[in-house]
């Protein structure tokens, strides 16, 4: 297996949660810049099509990601109506969860209670989604998250912005871009703290944490060679997988469906 489980300083527990919110919103920033939205919404459409799913669970949410404009952009530009979008997390982030309940589309929500993505509750059906999240979880996590969805005959879509093809080393040397790049893109992060200002560019904490996680994303994604080496004993003539990449803005981004037939 290519993918190396090495560590991101938003895994810890110790981690401030100051920082870790600058980071997502950088995070959430780039997904904006690479048309993540847009690419989810390509891809989810024509599954939503053949499962004849309405709902869409979104796993590992954390701050929330781009699913919120995905579902709107499945309505308005692909011809989906009534869909329901629930966000959930392991260990949700309460702020973000009362931001987005307290708007005024009753068809999203952020659940409060903890969500194993290991262990759906099955009365939660619908579209399972995991969104640049699958790539923190080991292997045999993610192999207990598919087979959860395969069991409960429920359609999951994984995806992540990076492939992880190039060669290892490559990564590492790409960090001196990866600091340069959060100097440039933090005057477009919205919403623009003084917080996120200030652990940019008085105390540049935040180029350093991001340019690490970002470059270790990269190592942890799962390539299409490990989702065969993990699906090995996962394949059924009653639940088929399909994996790929797509050819977007600054690269490729790799993607892994599951669905019942």
């Amino acid at each position: 297996m290519k993918r190396i489980h090495l560590f991101e300083f938003e895994d810890f527990q110790w981690f401030p949660n100051m920082l870790r919110m600058c980071m997502t919103n950088y995070i959430l920033t780039m997904h904006r810049l690479l048309g993540s939205a847009e690419d989810l919404a390509k891809l989810l459409s024509p599954l939503l099509r053949e499962t004849k799913k309405t709902a869409i669970l979104d796993l590992c949410s954390g701050a929330g990601g781009p699913m919120a404009e995905v579902k709107q952009l499945l309505e308005e530009k692909h011809n989906f109506s009534a869909l329901s979008l629930t966000l959930s997390d392991l260990y949700p982030n309460t702020e973000v969860a009362a931001s987005i309940n307290a708007q005024t589309d009753t068809n999203i929500q952020y659940l409060t209670e903890s969500i194993d993505a290991t262990n759906v509750q099955k009365k939660r059906e619908g579209l399972r989604t995991m969104i640049c999240s699958m790539h923190h979880m080991r292997p045999d996590t993610a192999k207990s998250i598919l087979k959860a969805a395969k069991e409960d005959k429920e359609p999951i879509c994984i995806f992540e912005i990076s492939d992880n093809s190039l060669p290892f080393i490559l990564w590492w040397l790409a960090i001196p871009t990866g600091l340069l790049m959060v100097l440039l893109i933090t005057p477009f992060v919205r919403p623009l703290s003084f917080k996120q200002l200030f652990f940019t560019y008085i105390i540049p904490v935040l180029p350093i944490f991001i340019a690490w996680d970002g470059a270790v994303s990269n190592a942890r994604t799962y390539t299409l060679e490990d989702w065969d080496e993990i699906l090995a004993d996962l394949q059924s003539d009653d639940y088929i997988w399909k994996k790929g990449t797509l050819k977007g803005k600054a690269g490729n981004k790799i993607y892994l469906i599951g669905q019942a037939v």
